[in-house]
């Protein structure tokens, strides 16, 4: 019996997934570097960003999470066990759980089911341990208190 395939990736998925992956390698790029995200936007959507990839999408994500850092890393503090900060956490997590976070703060066009699944899918490709199962907590939590009957009726 041949093995099942997976339904290919509608054309709009495949390149919000790509956006969603280079604005956090683009998020990292911000922490770890004293560089205005105009900068980096500018970088990534010349010379670094698939062509298929979502521009706009790419460019929202990193642009706002950066303008609402402090709001952002406040939501997350507050769903990670206690003991542990934002600042505790690996640099490309924090990325991953920023941008996860601020689509669900201010993209009602994007089903927190779909924005939990797809950052718990760039967590498994950057990590082989926890981490994901830490993405998909945090980001189910925040969902539940930002868009909980979005997160229940979708």
């Amino acid at each position: 019996m041949a093995k099942p395939r997976r339904a290919p990736d509608h054309p709009q998925s495949s390149a919000r997934r790509a956006a969603r992956l280079a604005a956090v390698q683009a998020l990292y790029q911000l922490d770890m570097n004293d560089v205005a995200p105009a900068v980096v936007i500018a970088e990534f959507v010349g010379h670094r960003l698939e062509e298929h990839a979502d521009r706009q999408l790419f460019s929202d994500l990193v642009g706002s999470v950066a303008a609402r850092v402090v709001e952002i890393d406040g939501k997350i503090g507050a769903a990670l066990v206690e003991g542990w900060t934002v600042e505790r956490l690996e640099t490309v997590l924090r990325a991953i759980l920023r941008a996860g976070t601020y689509e669900l703060m201010a993209r009602p066009d994007i089903p927190p089911k779909v924005a939990i699944s797809e950052y718990v899918e760039i967590a498994h490709a950057f990590f082989g341990g926890r981490e994901p199962g830490l993405v998909n907590g945090v980001l189910h939590r925040l969902a539940g208190e930002l868009r909980g009957a979005d997160l229940e009726s979708g």
